[in-house]
């Protein structure tokens, strides 16, 4: 149930506080008064879209917050889910919409995102609006009240869990057949694009060496040239820049008999000696190393060109790129067995999911025709309490293509002279849409176990007798559940426990704003008056209204 509303800033209102009892709730007021700026501030908590228009001029924000009560333990996990706390059934939710156009959204203080809010609602609050009757041509709409109706919550979930396990299943295996369809048409190329790279058994940085290889080969005869002329220069240790130091080692040596610093000088021409040694046997080494084989050199230059060439083709700038390009066509090669593997066990879960689907349609659909006739009776019932005697309602149960909800389509059928039926959103009048679609929520109530109604002028069309047995039936859902009527008849006004009347006046500066009081007593019987007269309040109009409170 809705216990309070705190408003600021909101279009016509300034600022309100209100509470709201258990039971029948009645809202009135004058026409432009803002009954319908009431109802819009409430939408905002539902999850209704918001803007800067909601905001009252001069100001930059407007604050709705709506304190309400569930014992719905379902809400525990959407709260759970959206990081806000359970605070015992209590849901405290909160909008703020700058100007901007922005706004935002708490419950319990934590900020949520609007779609929270739409979840919330749905067991929170139901809103009858004006244009709602609109959902009386709406087959899903049909479909929900007869599935409620029957109990088929719980098998309406299992239908739409099987239509979604089916759905997956056939997209997947969808993909899976279009992917091997794909893979038979490329596998020829594949195949011949992964041999000829296996064939060439690439590896990673051959190329470098390849290219090194040939740099040396190319180059041989001057090398070997070159090492040549590095020995002759350096000659034999008969007859070389060696046999030179070796002696002038042993000068050095004798001198030191004499020279200190001779000795020094002996050690390191020994060095010099030494160092050149291996000098001289590096050089033969590269020299024996270093062949002049114009063979060798031609499989080099094939291999560069071989490599070079499936760089260029397929677009590759290293050698690893190329291998990783081989991996690819070997496992595309190889995903044509594992696909058609994984197309078997699709075709097989397929198979099971129209078997699942199928059997939780079909008891849906069984379920739905055998309450079909107890539906139209109940509802038929509560039509002929508001004054349509004559009238006639039936719910057919056709088929329709296969969805979430079955393959079911329900219709309404009606006709007031107990004629043929026909589709209800064809053939019933103003007066009896309103009528129809208070039976249609007085069914809900009973068997969706709504928290909190509200009715915005439900009663639109109909008046005297009729507006009166309106008012009974709406008085009889108040007694189990928090009902709010927005109404602008008094025969259903002079119904509620508590009378709400929200008036428009001038705050002094030159702006309208509108105000919400809590009426009774005399203050009550006048707006019934003001209801049944006009402008102007008569005695009469006065007498009758007390006799409508004193009926109730």
């Amino acid at each position: 149930m809705l216990r309070s509303l705190h408003i600021r800033h909101y279009v016509l209102i300034d600022s309100l506080d209100v509470e709201f009892p258990e039971g029948l709730i009645i809202i009135t007021g004058q026409t432009g008064a803002g009954k319908s700026i009431l109802l819009g501030a409430l939408s905002l908590l539902t999850g209704a879209r918001a803007d800067a228009s909601h905001i009252r001029s001069g100001e930059q924000t407007c604050v709705v917050e709506g304190e309400f009560f569930s014992g719905d333990p379902s809400l525990k996990d959407v709260l759970a889910e959206a990081g806000a706390e359970w605070d015992g059934g209590r849901i405290l939710i909160r909008r703020v919409v700058y100007d901007s156009g922005r706004s935002r959204a708490f419950v319990n203080d934590c900020p949520v995102q609007q779609q929270v809010l739409s979840d919330l609602a749905s067991s929170l609050v139901d809103i009858h609006s004006q244009h709602r009757s609109l959902l009386l041509s709406n087959r899903r709409f049909q479909l929900s009240l007869l599935d409620h109706f029957a109990g088929n919550t719980a098998l309406a979930g299992r239908c739409a869990n099987a239509w979604a396990w089916k759905r997956r299943t056939e997209d997947e295996l969808a993909a899976v057949r279009g992917r091997l369809e794909s893979l038979k048409r490329e596998g020829d190329y594949n195949r011949a694009q992964w041999e000829e790279l296996d064939l060439a058994r690439i590896r990673p940085g051959e190329m470098e060496e390849l290219e090194q290889e040939q740099k040396l080969l190319s180059n041989a005869e001057e090398i070997k040239m070159n090492l040549a002329r590095v020995l002759e220069l350096t000659g034999t240790d008969d007859d070389t820049v060696c046999s030179a130091i070796r002696e002038a080692e042993r000068t050095l040596e004798r001198t030191g008999r004499y020279l200190d610093a001779a000795s020094g000088l002996k050690s390191r021409l020994e060095s010099v000696r030494i160092e050149l040694d291996d000098i001289r046997s590096e050089v033969e080494r590269a020299d024996a190393s270093v062949a002049l084989s114009r063979e060798r050199l031609e499989e080099v230059d094939a291999r560069i060109s071989t490599i070079y060439g499936l760089l260029q083709k397929h677009g590759c700038r290293t050698e690893e790129e190329l291998a990783a390009l081989r991996d690819r066509y070997a496992e595309s090669l190889e995903d044509t067995t594992v696909l058609s593997e994984r197309l078997s066990e699709l075709e097989k879960a397929l198979v099971e999911a129209d078997a699942g689907y199928g059997e939780a349609s079909s008891a849906l659909t069984a379920s739905r025709r055998g309450a079909a006739d107890a539906f139209a009776s109940a509802v038929l019932g509560d039509m002929r309490s508001l004054e349509l005697d004559k009238a006639v309602f039936e719910v057919e149960v056709a088929g329709a293509a296969p969805g979430p909800t079955g393959r079911d389509s329900v219709i309404f059928k009606f006709d007031s002279n107990g004629a043929a039926p026909q589709d209800v959103a064809k053939c019933a009048s103003g007066g009896e849409v309103s009528r129809i679609m208070l039976c249609l929520k007085a069914m809900m109530a009973r068997y969706e176990g709504m928290p909190t109604m509200i009715f915005d002028e439900i009663d639109s069309g109909v008046s005297g007798s009729v507006a009166h047995r309106m008012g009974d039936m709406i008085c009889r859902m108040g007694s189990d559940m928090q009902v709010f009527a927005i109404t602008h008849l008094p025969q259903v006004a002079a119904k509620g426990s508590a009378h709400y009347l929200v008036s428009k006046s001038d705050d002094g500066t030159g702006r309208s704003v509108s105000t919400v009081s809590k009426i009774g007593g005399e203050d009550r019987v006048r707006e019934l008056a003001r209801m049944l007269s006009g402008a102007q309040i008569t005695p009469e109009a006065l007498a009758n209204a007390r006799s409508l409170l004193g009926g109730n």
